[in-house]
């Protein structure tokens, strides 16, 4: 779920990014005490996500909001339908229009095609992981599309999972010494955090396996037919995940593995925005 304070500050920051030092065509054109009603349409078939964004965009601007969902995050959502009913300030209403359709068509988009990938697994034992491949200062919306999809949120960042990849590997002259280095600095600084390795070959796994310590295996860039030696080489003692030319085309071969997961990054960089629209409604009781 979405950590409050985390967006309560995206969407101040937002905000300022998009009204500046005020929004003059609502200021000029509408009273201040006007409050009003306007209703969320949907214009194109998809997963719905967003609805707490939504909803908490309108009250940071008007705590006097009120906000009637008639669908919620994770529907099937159909052109015509509509998603929510909201009554605010029409200068809430106004203002935050933009920024709420921003994010719910962007989170829609992701979460619809994160689900197309679900669904090609149903039945298998691999779930669908994200990526660090979001938008600067929106991954965290990002992520919960995924989450609202159906996916699986990887690392959030950085600071939350030692993940060694290949140019880590490379800088640090191996394998070995690079996972030695991570369990020393892990201890020293007391961080519980799990540790991931890249392997970009059979060879690979096996130094992996031989010095041992870590959490998850990477195995990058392996085919479907590559993939069951390596399987066979772990024999279960760490968790796998496949990376790499990853589509939905391919996703059910990899599931077929029996690999734990697949990190697919396109489920967020080449995610399409849906169509969403905001519309007043002048009679809300009719």
């Amino acid at each position: 779920m979405l950590e409050q304070a985390t967006l309560t500050a995206f969407i101040s920051s937002a905000l300022a990014e998009d009204i500046g030092n005020g929004d003059h065509s609502t200021l000029a054109s509408i009273p201040p005490t006007a409050r009003g009603t306007a209703r969320l349409k949907i214009k194109e078939d998809g997963v719905l996500a967003g609805m707490e964004v939504a909803e908490a965009i309108f009250r940071y601007l008007d705590m006097f909001t009120q906000f009637r969902p008639q669908k919620k995050d994770g529907d099937l959502m159909k052109a015509g339908e509509q998603a929510f009913e909201v009554e605010a300030a029409v200068h809430t209403l106004l203002m935050a229009e933009r920024l709420v359709l921003n994010c719910m068509q962007r989170m829609s988009g992701i979460a619809t095609l994160t689900r197309q990938y679900t669904d090609k697994l149903k039945g298998y034992h691999t779930r669908v992981l994200d990526t660090r491949k979001t938008t600067p200062n929106f991954r965290m919306l990002e992520k919960e599309a995924v989450r609202i999809g159906g996916g699986v949120n990887h690392r959030m960042g950085l600071y939350d999972m030692v993940m060694l990849k290949d140019n880590h590997i490379d800088f640090c002259g191996g394998i070995t010494p690079a996972v030695n280095n991570v369990v020393a600095y892990l201890r020293e600084k007391g961080l519980p955090l799990q540790i991931e390795v890249e392997a970009r070959s059979l060879e690979d796994v096996k130094e992996i396996l031989a010095v041992g310590q870590v959490h998850r295996i990477m195995l990058d860039n392996f085919s479907p037919d590559e993939i069951p030696a390596a399987l066979a080489l772990i024999n279960g003692r760490y968790e796998t995940e496949a990376s790499g030319g990853i589509t939905l085309a391919n996703v059910e071969d990899y599931a077929k593995t029996g690999v734990d997961f697949v990190s697919v990054g396109a489920i967020i960089h080449h995610a399409v925005s849906l169509d969403l629209s905001l519309k007043a409604v002048i009679n809300p009781h009719k």
